[in-house]
């Protein structure tokens, strides 16, 4: 059998810990000290071998086993590990742009049964197979038989992946039934890392905030005083903006939001409550910072204002972006670098596409504008009229937006347990999400007072949810290709790419 002479080496690591959250931060190095090793003894058993190595293709950061939900060529969603790097490699090998395989063991290949049949499928519809080695030697598909120990062996490192999954997921139960902290992640702001025991300065600043909300904080001036109204307490942005002006920092280092006020205050640890897959499980081990019954007096008041904040779109180019990679939306958030659109892990994406706002914003206003001006768009728009369904929709909206107000009202003067009011919201902002999805899957109505005169003034008096709207009556979105390393780090229109499937 000849040796490949455009062999391709796959390297793959599962976790590292990173220096930022930011997948498009300069400072985030390209490749792990685990990737690196590998990288040396596949080139050296390349070498033995007498291969020729063109292509190396990293997965750095990547698990081969943990499954995501994505959607499938007809339609479909099905669970699939998210691996780009693999499924390039055998792109690779099918299109005869490589012909050979190198990795450092089978299970830095596959830990899932479905991508080494992928695999298997691509070495034997060639003739004659692609060779395939690892370091290890754990990996060959030369034979029948080899391709029998592989299977077996998948199968083990697949049964492994699950054991230690079930035995992490079980102890942070335990933790959770304990009480204790179970760590991890960014600490929580007002608690320090060693047994997420309070931080006295930032307590106080807790504290502060919730008493703030509530009305009946002693640190306003009479003037200030006179200016809050007891019954709904000073706003999160006006919170914000005043930590922010006397520096007072955050556990990240970034701004002080009105939603990061919100969250910092209304996590479950403040008033001493142990919480696991965001269900209060019973008391913590540690010391509350603010008394429970406090506590929940102030998540009332945050959350009746829910109907305003909560459910406004901030960051208008939420729910029009979306990741190439998983195909899951990008939302708007805050990094290091500032905000940014990212394919956040918390809400099941990759973590791997990322771009910053307020250019990409720039740049999707610019292309809305320069396609309103074009008279036959403009034409075929016009000829859009409001359908009864979506009147119904609008209608409900409204109805349920109010109605979470009230629930938020009955909570606070506990006339609802939190059993009760946790469902009750569940069940009214699930047809609230129904009936946005409705509203604009026509061209809402915004779009014709927008086209009634001036576009490009009437665009910059629109709310951005309004131009959301707007957006996704012209075009379906748009996919967040990759950073290219290679480039100047300068925002690139190129990588806003519209969706035509």
């Amino acid at each position: 059998m000849a040796k490949p002479k455009r062999a391709a080496l796959l390297l793959r690591i599962s976790f590292r810990k990173p220096e930022t959250d930011d997948p498009d931060d300069e400072q985030r190095p390209e490749f792990s000290k685990g990737i690196g090793r590998q990288e040396e003894d596949g080139r050296a058993l390349a070498k033995r071998l007498g291969w020729t190595i063109t292509k190396v293709i990293p997965e750095d950061d990547t698990s081969a086993f943990k499954r995501r939900k994505i959607q499938l060529p007809d339609g479909t969603t099905a669970l699939r590990t998210v691996r780009p790097g693999f499924r390039s490699a055998l792109e690779a090998l099918a299109s005869g742009e490589c012909d050979g395989l190198i990795a450092d063991d089978l299970d830095r290949v596959a830990r899932d049964p479905r991508d080494l049949e992928d695999l298997i499928d691509v070495v034997e519809a060639s003739r004659p197979r692609i060779p395939v080695e690892s370091v290890t030697g754990s990996l060959r598909l030369a034979n029948d038989a080899d391709i029998t120990v592989a299977r077996i062996m998948c199968a083990v490192a697949n049964k492994s992946s699950r054991d230690t999954a079930r035995r992490v997921a079980r102890k942070h139960e335990q933790l959770a039934e304990e009480g204790k902290w179970g760590g991890g992640g960014f600490r929580g702001y007002g608690f320090d890392r060693v047994g997420h025991q309070p931080i006295e300065a930032e307590a106080k600043i807790l504290s502060e905030i919730g008493a703030r909300i509530l009305g009946d904080w002693s640190g306003w001036t009479a003037e200030q005083r006179a200016k809050i109204d007891p019954r709904v307490g000073e706003s999160l942005n006006s919170i914000a903006a005043d930590l922010a002006k006397r520096k007072v920092p955050t556990v990240t280092g970034t701004t002080w939001k009105g939603r990061t006020v919100g969250s910092v205050i209304t996590k479950p640890s403040v008033a001493g409550l142990r919480a696991h897959r965001k269900e209060i499980v019973g008391p913590a081990a540690w010391p509350a910072i603010i008394p429970r019954e406090r506590w929940e007096l102030i998540c009332a008041r945050v959350a009746s204002r829910a109907g305003n904040t909560d459910l406004t779109l901030q960051r208008w180019l939420t729910g029009a972006l979306k990741c190439p990679l998983c195909q899951h939306m990008l939302t708007g958030s805050h990094g290091r670098n500032g905000t940014r659109y990212w394919c956040n892990t918390r809400a099941g994406g990759c973590g791997k596409i990322a771009i910053k706002a307020e250019p990409a914003e720039a740049e999707v206003e610019r292309q809305v504008l320069e396609l309103l001006s074009k008279p036959d768009v403009l034409v075929r728009l016009r000829r859009v009229v409001a359908t009864e369904a979506t009147d119904e929709a609008r209608k409900e909206l409204a109805e349920d937006e109010e109605q979470l107000q009230q629930l938020a009202g009955l909570w606070a003067r506990k006339e609802l347990s939190f059993g009760e009011y946790t469902e009750a919201r569940r069940i009214i902002e699930k047809r609230v999400k129904e009936s946005r999805a409705l509203i604009t899957s026509s061209a809402p109505r915004i779009l014709r007072v927008l086209l009634a005169g001036d576009v490009a003034a009437g665009w910059s008096q629109l709310r951005p949810a309004e131009k959301r709207d707007v957006l996704l009556a012209l075009v379906p979105g748009y996919y967040v290709q990759p950073f290219d390393r290679k480039q100047p780090r300068k925002f690139g229109g190129d990588r806003l790419q519209v969706i035509t499937d």
